[in-house]
Formats: C-alpha cells, structure tokens, sequence
C-alpha cells in the first residue's frame, strides 16, 4: 500500500467531469478495483462492527429523545418506522423488539451507561470505515490512533444529531401533511406522496452522512469539500436499491429463516448490514477512482504525487 498522502485540490476541475473518464471508465475501474481489492473483505468486516455499534447506538437515540419529554414516545415510533421502510421485515421486528426492550429497562444509571457504551462502539464503527477509506484511498494511516478515535467519536454525535433533526422534520412533516389531507380531503393520495418524501429524506440523511466520512475520515492532504459529492450520491443510492432489492428477495425467497431458524432475524439483519457496509465501500472507491483519474489529468498534481510516494 502506498504511503502518500496527496494535496487533492484539482483547481479548475469539475466533479461532474469524472475527473476526465467517462462512465464506462469510471465503472470499469470500480468493478476491477471490488474485484482486486479486499472491498469485500472489508464490507464483512464493517457489517460486524456495525452489528456491535447498532443497538448501543439505538440507545444514545433514545437518550436524546429524552430531552424532548413530549415527543420522546413520537421520536421512538417514528425512528422505527424510519428503520421500517428499507429494513427486512425479520430484521426489523428483531430491532423493534430489542429498542423497546431497551427503552423498558433503561434505569438512570443504565442509560447513562448505555450512553458510554453507545459512543465506544459507535466510534468504533466509524472508525473501522475510515480504515476501509485508507484502503479505498490507497494510503498509510499517519494520524495517532487518540486522533482517529476523536474524529470518529465527533462523527458519531453528529451523525446521531442529524437523525434526530431527519426525525423531527418527518414528525413535523407528518403533522402538517395530515392537517393538509384533511382540510382539501385527499386521503390516500397524501399516504402515498408522504411515503414517497420518507424516502427522499433517507436518502438525504444517507448523502449527508456518507459525505461527512468520506471528507473527514481518510488520511488524505487537503481537498475541496465537493470532491466527495458523487460517491455519497451513488453510495447512498446503491445501499437504497440494494435495501429495496434484498427486501423484495426475501419477500419471495427467504432461506434464512429456514437455514438459520430463530437466528434467522439476525443473519438477515448482518446481511442488511453487509449489503450497507458494501455500499458504502462502493462509493468511497468511486470517489477514490475520480479524484486520482482528476491528478493523472492535473500535470502539477501528478508531480506532487510522485514526490510524496519517493518520500
């Protein structure tokens, strides 16, 4: 793996020209490099610290819709429904049950605790990526390991904030959509658009979040803050589709129940988790792929580069 750390500011250039390939090249290099690579590897390996972040995480949600008394049951309902949409059906009881289970039995001192605990293995979650963007990048960690861990601890609150906000505006949305239904009687037609707009608002949340590590987590020099848009995009779009398609597979070939029994909920949920882990590799490698196509094409960069792999 090479130890440079390249200044990836690419003047003049813009995102949307692929830094000079064009689609098929672009896909080309994406699938070759999934295929070389350990993205794979890597994706397992992100879909096991996911599964140790998630329910830790699900409580420090919890403990912040608590300093909303009023709508800290609203917040619950409406975080679940949110899991509910894209999650397997399976997965998504195992969630349900294990979230209300916690919000049961979260003495003060548990929850507090649980908050502790929470923020551990949800850094730790976090920072698994950013060694999975390293190896994405190509690139040597060369920040301490207090320094990852703050960054990652960082984006862990930050991203958990972001949800609760995505939460509100849903709750928030939800409300005004119903009073709207009822004054000009649309009924089943605002269902449906509704729907549709909880969907653009994971994606949403999915672009944000993907966004923040992928600007924040790899060892890499200084970058403009767009260079991470196309891969967030794709990357939140791929985990979408690919959530939507292992719903409708398992809608009409659900082995896993039968292979797995009453761990059938849970191989379904690490899968889930898999097929995330994946799509986020996915997209960080797209941006990789982009910004060293847009240095190859940037003579000035080119030679930059070449002096800090000598180094």
């Amino acid at each position: 793996m090479a130890s440079t750390r390249p200044i990836l500011t690419h003047e003049g250039l813009s995102i949307w020209k692929l830094g000079g390939l064009t689609v098929w090249q672009l896909t080309k290099k994406i699938v070759h490099a999934v295929e070389e690579s350990e993205i794979l590897d890597y994706a397992s390996g992100l879909a096991f610290n996911f599964l140790l972040a998630l329910f830790p995480l699900l409580l420090f949600m919890l403990a912040l819709f608590g300093l909303f008394a009023s709508r800290s049951s609203e917040l619950q309902t409406s975080l679940l429904s949110y899991f509910g949409d894209f999650l397997p059906p399976a997965a998504f009881h195992l969630l349900n049950d294990t979230t209300t289970e916690l919000a049961k039995s979260s003495s003060e001192g548990k929850l507090t605790f649980g908050i502790v605990l929470a923020l551990w293995f949800g850094s730790g979650g976090i920072s698994s990526m950013i060694l999975a963007l390293n190896a994405a990048y190509n690139v040597r960690e060369s920040r301490s390991w207090i320094k990852i861990r703050a960054i990652a601890l960082v984006l862990t609150v930050v991203i958990s904030i972001l949800l609760l906000a995505a939460l509100f505006i849903l709750l928030a949305g939800g409300q005004v959509v119903d009073w709207v239904g009822m004054k000009l009687h649309l009924g089943s037609t605002v269902v449906i658009v509704w729907k549709g707009m909880q969907w653009i608002a994971a994606a949403v949340f999915a672009i944000v979040s993907f966004w923040l590590i992928y600007y924040c987590g790899p060892s890499l020099g200084k970058r403009h803050w767009y260079w991470g848009i196309p891969g967030s995009i794709f990357g939140a779009v791929l985990w979408l589709s690919g959530s939507a398609g292992f719903r409708l597979y398992l809608h009409f070939f659900n082995t896993y129940t039968a292979t797995y029994a009453s761990l059938g909920a849970v191989m379904i949920l690490l899968v889930w988790l898999y097929v995330t882990g994946l799509a986020f590799l996915v997209g960080a490698e797209m941006n990789a792929e982009i910004e060293r196509a847009a240095t190859a094409n940037d003579p000035e960069k080119r030679t930059l580069s070449t002096r800090r792999r000598a180094a």
